[in-house]
């Protein structure tokens, strides 16, 4: 079954998130991740949600989103984005 990690980002530092950014594609790309949303505009259908940047991420399953995040490549990114954003991030299952 599918499994999605959801980010929520608030960036502080927009310069340093840039490093992040390259070290978290990176990871990416190691991992197989399928990129579905990264940035884009964010428009409120409903509620008081209004979060300024998500990223949708696509694995095979929730033991890979793990071990995704877990690697040492993410924990790379993970290094170079302290300071320059809050992170708030699940995982999900998808359906079969």
């Amino acid at each position: 079954m599918s499994a999605y990690i959801i980010a929520h980002v608030e960036v502080t530092n927009p310069t340093q998130y840039e490093e992040y950014k390259k070290w978290s594609t990176a990871a990416m790309q190691v991992h197989g991740a399928e990129v579905c949303v990264r940035g884009g505009k964010v428009e409120v259908l409903e509620g008081d949600w209004a979060p300024e940047r998500l990223v949708i991420l696509k694995f095979p399953n929730v033991e890979v989103a793990k071990k995704f995040d877990s690697s040492p490549e993410y924990g790379k990114a993970r290094a170079a984005r302290q300071g320059a954003a809050v992170m708030r991030m699940i995982v999900v299952e998808g359906v079969a």
